[in-house]
């Protein structure tokens, strides 16, 4: 077991620094390009993180291990948001002054809906894998519109914050061909770094005789999660919450429907574990309903306070404590 514990370790230290050269790169990238913080927090970045989620689920379809697919997606969507943004948040409270995230969640909302009708019977066919990937297409598209739209993140750009953030990230761009180098180099940083982990974590969870399904949703889920974790934590310190919130609720939809999309076009799931349906699938859209609360503010700054994100730590703790409790 010390490859394993070694190759955890490494990969963590590794994934943490490239996170900030990712982060750097893409902020200034957004600057010479008019483009919002939140956009790219949402496209690059929510997508850039997603590739370990991507690797993994497919290499799981293609062994016929679809309870870790599945697993993979599910579980990344709960520490993303529970673990994430509760770490975010207690390190800097991440103020939401973008409406366009207000939008984004109840999206979110409905894809996590369209993918519990699918799985529902107990499978995931190829037609409607396909009908994820169909969306995860179109969500691509409808962003690079927005982008072409207008420059200004689309319905929130004459809010003050908005603003403030742009002109710091007008200050501290990088040159461009510095910008691209930081941005492709610490994304490919990071999706290696990240299956290093991976394969070290997964390796000794199987010396330990946890099912696929488990591994998925709490190791596998986990290290393809960091990414998030990093890039997050580092926005939010920055002062660019747009990415901090855009990366997360970004990498929720591709996981949904990229992630899963993905794994059951590959490999049809024909029998998708009960659990799946009475336990995880619901705890996502729990997170996500109670995200949305907290982003809207009810009358005031929607915010993701200290507080709430105590809140979501708790949720985690509580949700993988039962999951050990039924190991």
């Amino acid at each position: 077991m010390t490859f394993e514990v070694l190759a955890v370790i490494f990969g963590f230290v590794i994934l943490v620094w490239s996170a900030e050269r990712f982060i750097t790169g893409s902020a200034a990238t957004a600057g010479h390009f008019g483009m919002s913080p939140l956009l790219i927090g949402t496209l690059i970045v929510g997508f850039g993180t997603s590739f370990p989620e991507m690797l993994v689920s497919a290499q799981a379809a293609v062994d016929g291990k679809p309870d870790l697919a599945i697993g993979n997606a599910l579980g990344s969507n709960i520490i993303n948001t529970a673990l994430v943004l509760g770490l975010t948040a207690l390190v800097s409270p991440i103020l939401v002054h973008s409406n366009i995230v207000r939008k984004e969640i109840p999206m979110l909302i409905a894809i996590g809906g369209l993918f519990g009708l699918f799985i529902w019977d107990g499978q995931l066919t190829r037609l409607e894998a396909g009908f994820l990937l169909l969306g995860f297409f179109s969500l691509i598209g409808w962003a690079v519109y927005t982008a072409k739209l207008e420059r200004k993140d689309t319905l929130g750009k004459h809010d003050n914050l908005g603003v403030e953030v742009e002109q710091e990230l007008a200050a501290t761009e990088l040159p461009l061909k510095r910008a691209f180098f930081w941005l492709f180099a610490g994304l490919a940083l990071m999706v290696i770094s990240s299956r290093i982990l991976v394969w070290g974590a997964v390796g000794i969870a199987e010396l330990l005789g946890v099912s696929n399904l488990i591994i998925g949703l709490t190791v596998i889920a986990l290290g393809t999660s960091l990414p998030e974790l990093a890039a997050s934590i580092v926005a939010a310190r920055k002062g660019q919450h747009d990415i901090a919130i855009g990366n997360v609720v970004g990498s929720n939809m591709f996981n949904l429907l990229a992630v899963a999309g993905i794994a059951g076009f590959i490999s049809p799931m024909s029998h998708i574990n009960p659990d799946v349906l009475v336990r995880d699938w619901p705890a996502v859209m729990v997170l996500t309903i109670g995200l949305l609360l907290m982003a809207f503010g009810y009358g005031h700054q929607g915010q993701i306070s200290r507080r709430d994100g105590v809140i979501l730590l708790v949720s985690f703790v509580a949700y993988n404590g039962y999951l050990l409790s039924v190991i």
